[in-house]
């Protein structure tokens, strides 16, 4: 199982840390010791719109080779939806590949063409943008549609970390690794 957590300038701290917690602990708390993830950007290091400088694992990589692409959001996704290069590197995953996005990071998806058939979600305040992208809006916190995986705004960060785990992994870790993190708030997916 391979993932990767895509960082950007300006990408919005709890975004990353609230997918990058529970994901990574399948690996820490031994759910998937054979779990390989990488912190992924373009340059050699980002500065978080909080101002945090963050350095990733690796740069330019391609995603072909990847389980999961995941992208959180923050207020550098207005510039990068216009680089048709960048939109090119988010869009190299493979075709059995699933990407997840946050927030404004699922207007990158958009703006990449990933969303014309799919149903999605984003924060409430770019749900109005994201109409333009998307075949149909929805304003639950978590959309799963095919391949791509949407999430509402800033705290849904860690509810699409949990739900990704529990695509992994199963309920059962999920909810261990819930627990471990002492979050009340999962939403029951039905």
């Amino acid at each position: 199982m391979k993932v990767a957590f895509i960082l950007y300038d300006q990408v919005t701290l709890l975004d990353f840390a609230g997918l990058y917690d529970p994901i990574t602990r399948l690996k820490t708390m031994g759910f998937c010791p054979d779990l390989e993830y990488v912190v992924s950007s373009r340059t050699k290091q980002v500065r978080s719109s909080e101002g945090l400088v963050l350095i990733p694992n690796e740069t330019c990589t391609d995603f072909k080779s990847y389980d999961y692409v995941l992208i959180p959001g923050g207020d550098g996704v207005k510039d990068l939806m216009k680089s048709p290069e960048y939109l090119g590197w988010i869009s190299s995953a493979g075709p059995d590949t699933t990407i997840a996005a946050l927030c404004g990071g699922v207007l990158l998806l958009g703006a990449a063409g990933l969303l014309r058939d799919k149903k999605a979600t984003t924060h409430p305040a770019m749900q109005e943008v994201l109409k333009h992208f998307a075949r149909e809006v929805l304003a639950d916190r978590i959309v799963h549609d095919g391949r791509i995986i949407t999430a509402g705004g800033v705290t849904a960060a860690v509810d699409l970390g949990l739900y990704i785990t529990e695509q992994i992994a199963g309920c059962e870790v999920r909810k261990s690794i819930q627990k471990q993190m002492d979050y009340p708030y999962y939403p029951d997916m039905g």
